[in-house]
């Protein structure tokens, strides 16, 4: 996970694209996982939400496979984005919040791409898709550094 990280770093230098990255990587993630929320699901077998729990289920796995540490502070913070999801779906009804999270990913992303202006360099996923699984361990990364963890990874 390391050299991934590495990797991530050295596209993601200049400090507004990092300022862009922490304020429009988490509300991508979230959008992506209210998106998903919105497909349906068979009533009978599924509970809204199952798609994003499954897809959630599988980059916690995809972490864990390359660091256990960064996989449970991630899983964190899936559940709680999660719950808030949950909430939202019962107060605003699935239409509502998949026009919600169109409008935030929308608005995210173009925040990552303007921030990538400022780097001068293009956005690493454009090399690897896999690069859309590290930029949020990449943040989560340095928030466990900042919270006094000496080795997030």
């Amino acid at each position: 996970m390391q050299d991934w990280l590495d990797s991530y770093s050295n596209d993601h230098r200049n400090p507004v694209n990092q300022v862009f990255h922490w304020c429009c990587v988490p509300p991508i993630v979230w959008s992506v996982i209210a998106l998903l929320w919105t497909v349906p699901v068979p009533q009978m077998w599924l509970r809204p939400g199952a798609w994003a729990v499954a897809a959630m289920v599988l980059a916690f796995y995809w972490y864990w496979k390359r660091s256990r540490r960064l996989a449970l502070a991630l899983l964190i913070a899936f559940a709680a984005l999660g719950l808030l999801t949950n909430v939202l779906y019962w107060r605003l009804g699935a239409a509502n919040l998949r026009w919600l999270a169109i409008g935030v990913f929308v608005a995210a992303w173009i925040g990552q791409f303007i921030g990538h202006k400022f780097e001068g360099r293009k956005p690493s996923f454009l090399t690897d898709l896999a690069y859309l699984l590290v930029g949020p361990a990449w943040l989560m990364a340095k928030l466990l550094r900042r919270l006094g963890f000496k080795q997030a990874v």
